[in-house]
This record gives C-alpha cells, structure tokens and sequence, in this order.
C-alpha cells in the first residue's frame, strides 16, 4: 500500500492515505498504495494504442518477387560484424534478459494483511475486521521486507510467491512507524526453495532509470512499471509524520505497490515503494524509501533485536538568511541556523540554549537556509546528518553563544511526543470510573473524535511538548486534577484512584468545571455497569500493572509551565516548520478496509 500527500488548500498539502476513511474534511485525501483485498472491478479501461510498425519490417518501395516473399530490390546479407547483429542473436540476448528478470520479479511476493485496529473512541473494543492487499520481497536471512502500514494493527499476515498458487503464513518480526518500514519472516522452508533475495544498490542519482514492481490494484499477477528518479531530498513520512531521506520518481505507484521494490538498471533494489503525492496541481510524483533509511532500519533491529527508532536533536529552528539578524546575533559567516526552543525531554536540554546558532554537526558546516553539502553540487536538509545517527549516538555540535564559539556533545535519543502518533502495540490504556471513560490523547483519537475535541485542547496536542518522558494528556475531555492532585499520566491517573480513600472523588477539568462523585456509590455500581454494557474489565491490561513513578525514577524534574506554553518542537525550519505544523492539525493518515 503507498501513501500518497493531498492538497489541503492552495498553499500548504496534506498526507493521508486509502486504507480508511475516517474523517469528513473536505480534502483530496492521501493515499497509501496498500490494496483492499476487494477492490471496485469496475475499473476504467485503457484504450490500447496503435501497433508500432516492425523495425526489420521492409520499407523500400523498390520491391520484386522472389518465390512469394517481397524484398528490396538493393537487398544484401547483413554481416556478422560489432555494427550489426542478427536477430537471433538479438533472440538470444531477449531470451537471457527475461531470464534475468524472472529471477528479481520472483523475489517479490503478494501480501494478504487480515487487521483489526483499536476502536480509540470505545477503547476496550476494536473494529471491525478488514483485509488489505500489498507487497513485499525477499532480503537476506529468509526474511521479507514491507511497509509498516501495510501490517499496522494485524491479526494474521499471509503472503504468495509469484506464479504459486499457495499463502504461507508470515511473522511480524519489526515495525519501524517513522520509516515506514517492517520486517517479516516465514517459517515454511518450502517458501524459500528456489528463489533468490534480492541485492540492495546505491543510492541513485537524478535521472537514472528505476523500476518498480509490485501488485498494485487494476490486476492480480505481478505489475512493473518505469520511470526516473526526479529528486532526492529529506521529505515527510506520511505514516510516520517524520523527515527522511527520500527519492522521489515519476513511475506509477498505485493502491498495492506499497511494500515493493524499486530497482535500478542492474536490477539492484534502491528502495521501497510506499508514497504517493495526489494534486490537482500535480502529477506523476511517487516517493520511494531509499536503501540507507532501509540499511538504518535493518541495522537497528539487528543490534538492538527490536527496533528503536531515528533519533532526533530535539529542538526548533530557524533559518539564518537575513543579515540583519545574522549581525544582531554576531554571527559574521553566512551559516548556522538559530535554536527557538528545546525539548526538556531531549539530550540537547541541557547542552544548548535559546539563541544559540548552531554552525556545524559533527565538522559539517550547517548554511544558513538549514542545508549541508551532500555528494557533488547538491545540498540537503540538516536533519539528513541526524538520521544516520543511532539511538544513543553523540554528536559534535557547533555552535555561537554571544558570540563565543563553543564545542557541544549532545546525546541523540527518539522523540518523545506529549501526543503519540500510533499506538505501539494492542489496546489504547482507559479508565472507567461510574460511567466515565478516561483515556490518554493520541493522533488516531483525534482522527475519530476532531468534530468533539475543543481548539484549545486540539492545539495543545500540535503546539505542545512533554516536560518529562511519561506525560500524558488524560482526557475526558482533558482531566487536570483528581483530589487536588494534578496528573502526570492515565498511569497516575489509575494510581490516585486505587489509593483514594476519601469520602468524595473530585475530578477537576481544564475548562475549570468539575465532577464530585461518591466513592461508595462508584464502588458499589461499577459491576452492573460493566456487565449492563459488556464490557469486560474498567481498566485495560497495561493498568492492571503496580504503578512505578517514572518521573522519579529517572529524576526528571516538572516545571511549574502549564500545557501548551511551550512552542511545538518538530525540528522544522521557518516557514516550512510552521507550514508542517498547520499541515497537522488537518493532515490524517487514512486507513481503507
């Protein structure tokens, strides 16, 4: 399946995807190339073009007879020399590429994806089950390589080699959400019999030639379509709603091929399918996962034995192109990038400044538009040099402190969102106190409920980072204090309620009302509650848990700074961060059952 990026309005675009349709903003949605696994047969016809005339077909108008067969009058044997082949040698050079090809096509297989995503608005239920079609190919180490949205929320994941007519069942062994990346496995040897992985190539330059195959929508066999690479630059991570390195393509890439190979001329795998760019304004614009976000990936998993993610330097920036304000802040080269903000959860927290100008990473010059030299005569986004990093990687900043130029070392560590973008695995965590549901904010919730959700909590959830790892905004429609407490997360949350032995549970709302409940009458109701509306349990798994204060564990210290005083920290740079931010509020990943 591949994501594609829609218009959102004539200024900024969105990224959304086909899997589902969950929301009704008027926008041309973003579609992911995974298939649902009964699409509309009703499919528009091409219309097929005129035969091409043979080019060993006689054209000389100077023709005679000779036994029934026309031939040129000025006819001569063609030679055997290196200007001029015979066909059967052009036979025989046709015959060893398909060869060939057989032998790549025959590493990419057809994904059966049977999923069942949480229901985030009744939280100890999930939906109703779907069944999406992609594509996926054979690496090294008996393991297939595929999108992560393809497998998201899976029940059972099936998968078919080229030309059989047998589903063998596959494993889920890693999801990477902000690469859009996962790894599956298949026990059965007889799989593997006969087939070959494919080899992963270099990252390729404008203008090479690239394949793409997989089995999109239109067909059921196998599908490879042409083209060439338009541009390679850091771009947005529809699924993941991150900037990595991406290559962009003019190839078709439709509902089906996300999960599939991209190949250059020696038939050598440079990237993953997985996004496409839907526009009125646009078109031909496909996106591929290149082999180094792949290699990172695979790396990863393999040192770690799950996957941790890309790191990040965890600050807002912006860009240095006014001389004016490069003089205010003394900066007398036309490079560096201005820090507006820094996470307190990140490894920069410590380390660097508002107003500091961050000249180099790791002896790489930052320019002032936020770009660093990448191969011959191109340039790249800075945040390319963060993502070859791992988690738990220093790295030498530059920067210009009043002036001063000082060497930093700052630890690189994932993001931590106040407002995660996907729920890592099973159920959403909730609470059920007398009939109401408390659950922590998460983009999917957002997607369900964004009719119901007020704009002040709504841009809390865009502008705002956590204080310390662990924080939560627990919503009923946003919880701030229980018994004069106030709440670090749905953890602490469930912890003040277990231990309350008070008369009376007060819970205090943002909007400065509150609800007082009995806590005999809670007590004494919640089984007939529970069994009146089938639910199982008030509390979901992870709840069930003994509560351990992370804060106090790891010593993080809370400010006194209430939600959303803090400016949204999403690495983006000037405009381009605040268009990603309005970007966001409307900008849904969209699943299709």
């Amino acid at each position: 399946m591949a994501v594609t990026l829609s218009s959102y309005c004539s200024m900024f675009s969105v990224l959304s995807s086909t899997i589902k349709h969950r929301h009704t903003h008027n926008h041309t949605p973003i579609r992911c190339s995974r298939t649902p696994s009964n699409p509309n047969s009703n499919l528009n016809r091409q219309k097929n073009g005129a035969w091409q005339k043979n080019p060993l077909e006689l054209s000389s108008k100077d023709e005679r007879s000779t036994g029934g067969n026309m031939v040129p009058a000025s006819y001569k044997p063609p030679k055997k020399d290196k200007d001029f082949r015979l066909v059967e040698d052009l036979l025989k050079e046709a015959e060893s590429s398909a060869t060939q090809d057989s032998d790549f096509l025959n590493a990419v297989v057809k994904v059966y994806c049977t999923h069942s995503a949480p229901d985030y608005s009744l939280p100890w239920q999930k939906q109703r089950q779907g069944h999406i079609l992609c594509s996926a190919f054979m690496i090294g180490g008996k393991k297939l390589l595929t999108n992560a949205h393809c497998v998201e929320h899976d029940t059972q994941v099936k998968v078919k080699k080229r030309g059989d007519d047998s589903k063998y069942v596959a494993k889920v062994l890693a999801r990477g959400v902000c690469c859009d990346l996962a790894l599956l496995s298949v026990e059965s040897e007889e799989f593997w019999r006969d087939v070959k992985p494919l080899k992963f190539g270099r990252l390729p330059h404008l203008q090479d030639s690239v394949t793409v195959v997989g089995y999109p929508l239109g067909g059921d066999t196998i599908s490879v379509t042409k083209g060439v690479v338009s541009r390679v630059e850091v771009c947005s991570y529809a699924h993941g709603s991150t900037d990595l390195l991406g290559i962009q393509i003019d190839a078709a890439i439709n509902p089906g091929n996300s999960g599939g190979p991209a190949f250059n001329d020696q038939g050598k795998c440079i990237g993953v399918a997985f996004q496409v760019y839907r526009s009125d304004d646009a078109e031909n614009i496909g996106y591929v996962i290149p082999t180094t976000v792949v290699s990172h990936f695979l790396t990863d998993y393999e040192k770690n034995g799950k996957y941790t993610g890309f790191p990040c330097l965890g600050v807002l920036l912006q860009k240095l192109e006014n001389p004016a304000l490069r003089a205010y802040l003394n900066i007398k080269s036309n490079e560096g990038v201005l820090v507006r903000g820094v996470e307190p959860t990140s490894g920069a927290n410590n380390v660097l400044k508002e107003g500091d100008v961050i000249v180099s990473f790791d002896d790489v010059r930052v320019g002032c538009e936020g770009t660093v030299p990448f191969r011959s005569n191109e340039r790249i986004g800075f945040h390319y040099l963060i993502s070859q990093k791992f988690a738990g990687d220093t790295a030498e900043i530059g920067i210009i402190r009043a002036g001063t130029p000082i060497k930093a070392k700052v630890i690189l560590n994932p993001r931590v969102h106040l407002v995660p973008f996907h729920i890592d695995e099973g159920e959403p965590s909730y609470l059920i106190i007398a009939g109401l549901v408390f659950t922590p904010l998460s983009e999917p919730l957002i997607e369900e409920e964004h009719e119901d959700i007020g704009l002040k909590l709504l841009a809390k959830a865009r502008y705002s980072f956590p204080k310390f790892k662990g924080e939560q905004i627990v919503i009923l429609s946003q919880v701030i204090k229980f018994n004069g407490v106030r709440i670090k997360n749905i953890e602490h949350f469930t912890h003040l309620i277990d231990s309350c032995k008070e008369k009376y549970m007060c819970f205090e709302f943002e909007d400065s009302c509150a609800v007082v409940l009995l806590r005999e009458d809670v007590i004494a109701t919640m089984s007939t509650l529970l069994d009146d509306y089938g639910i199982q349990s008030e509390r979901s798994l992870d709840l069930q848990e003994p509560y351990v204060d992370s804060q106090e564990v790891e010593g993080d210290q809370p400010t006194d700074q209430e939600f959303g005083d803090i400016p949204v920290s999403n690495d983006n740079i000037g405009h381009e961060g605040f268009k990603k931010c309005i970007n966001n509020v409307r900008g849904y990943l969209d699943v299709t059952t």
